[in-house]
């Protein structure tokens, strides 16, 4: 505990600010085309001394950024930068030769800013205490569809799992009366990351901005401070989740942050995974299933795309896994269930188990494009315009599904273990209709004693 505070103190005495690092910057390297989220009408222009960010903020010591962000900036890593007071100190120099201080910077003009860092005493003995177990996780997003189960499958497993959640009105006490331990934080206010942090082995990042916010508040700003503090914080393992195919869509813009994002921590030096997904088979629950059992409409395209849907629970042993093998370091997988299904087959299936006809209400995707560039036009609606951007991936006919075979063998994990989409729906509706039928029986007896 008094490890655990010492270093939370020193962190604490850091300005932490949130550098302006636009996902377009990111697509200066190699034959990329420039303009990474160019869709969202976000400009830079190179500087005269060579690429260069528009914010010249410290982040725990140091910035962090990929190559193609950083100019002729070099990069070295410091432990002692983690903790401790910063000072800058300037010198003319016309050298070039290799810099040998924790960090430099040439300015234009020969001149030389060299950051260093005095370290405390409480710090120093922090940074010098017992090493972090392997077994000591943190899990971002521990409340939604994914991370709750993975913090359930980490526990089972003998993890020390802490969920890093934001303050909300309904508190996470599911997260704490399985095991987990819960600090308060929000990827929004980079200031809240570093302590949640200290003692940390491994980041599981499965976060996504609600409905109702910006998508690059979460998806893009916030994912940048936790892997710039997880960099600084000497974290030794990053798994991220991104989506399938999110390389061939730049005009969805959640598509398109995910790619700058992989591309972003690939380049951060930390030891990561990515796992690409196709879509969850809970989220088919309230989509379909409910509005068929409860005979009201359900809204469908005319688009033929087709979509490998997973049970998040099989996400989360294949993720433990991962994390487990050595081998999937520096990888990027794709998760994918044992069959692509379309909207209309999905339905057809609902409908089979269910034992009733749905009330199907199709949207041609041609209007969900035209919605789209209407409300577009008003600054109020663009994050909803984003979200509806999807609409462009449905006109592409595009199969969200990839071969498993050698993500199986890498995991080594059987893949008659993972769940159908007709197994998943069937014990769905076995387990409501009984409950209905339980009711049923119960509200019959009841008028009978009346």
């Amino acid at each position: 505990m008094a490890l655990v505070m010492a270093a939370s103190t020193s962190i604490a005495a850091v300005a932490v600010t949130q550098p302006r690092c636009t996902p377009e910057r990111l697509t200066s390297v190699g034959d990329e085309p420039a303009g990474c989220l160019q869709n969202l009408g976000v400009s830079a222009a190179p500087s005269k001394s060579g690429m260069s960010c528009r914010s010249s903020s410290t982040f725990l010591g140091e910035r962090l950024l990929p190559s193609s962000c950083s100019g002729r900036r070099d990069r070295h890593s410091y432990p002692g930068s983690h903790f401790g007071v910063f000072r800058e100190k300037s010198s003319a120099s016309t050298s070039h030769s290799a810099p040998t201080e924790p960090w430099k910077h040439r300015e234009a003009g020969g001149v030389r800013r060299v950051v260093t860092a005095e370290m405390s005493p409480s710090a120093a003995a922090a940074f010098s205490g017992t090493p972090v177990r392997k077994t000591s996780i943190l899990v971002v997003g521990a409340t939604g569809t994914l991370g709750r189960q993975i913090v359930r499958r980490a526990l089972d497993e003998g993890y020390d799992v802490r969920c890093l959640v934001r303050t909300r009105q309904t508190p996470a006490d599911f997260l704490r009366d399985w095991g987990a331990t819960t600090v308060s934080g929000d990827l929004s206010k980079p200031e809240t990351l570093a302590p949640a942090l200290v003692g940390i082995h491994t980041v599981i990042d499965c976060a996504t901005g609600r409905p109702e916010e910006p998508i690059r508040t979460v998806d893009w700003d916030g994912k940048v401070a936790l892997i710039q503090c997880a960099k600084a914080m000497g974290i030794q393992r990053f798994i991220f989740f991104s989506i399938h195919n999110c390389d061939k869509h730049p005009e969805v813009p959640l598509m398109e942050i995910k790619r700058c994002t992989e591309k972003y921590l690939a380049q951060s030096g930390l030891q990561y995974s990515v796992l690409r997904l196709c879509g969850f088979m809970q989220g088919l629950i309230g989509q379909y299933a409910v509005p068929i059992l409860e005979e009201k409409s359900v809204w469908g395209t005319d688009a033929s795309t087709r979509v490998s849907y997973m049970d998040t629970q099989d996400i989360a042993r294949m993720t433990m896994s991962a994390l487990r093998s050595e081998k999937t370091v520096g990888k990027t997988l794709t998760l994918a269930g044992p069959r692509a299904w379309t909207t209309q087959e999905v339905i057809a299936l609902c409908e089979r188990l269910a034992g009733q006809d749905a009330k199907v209400t199709t949207v041609p995707v041609s209007i969900l494009k035209i919605t789209r560039q209407l409300i577009r036009l008003f600054q109020w609606s663009r994050d909803a315009a984003d979200r509806l951007a999807f609409s462009e991936v449905l006109s592409s006919d595009a199969v969200f599904s990839a071969p498993m075979g050698d993500v199986y063998s890498l995991l080594n994990m059987d893949p008659n273990e993972t769940t159908t989409l007709e197994a998943y729906l069937r014990e769905y509706y076995q387990q409501i209709l009984k409950k209905l039928k339980d009711l049923k029986a119960s509200s019959k007896q009841g008028d009978f004693y009346i």
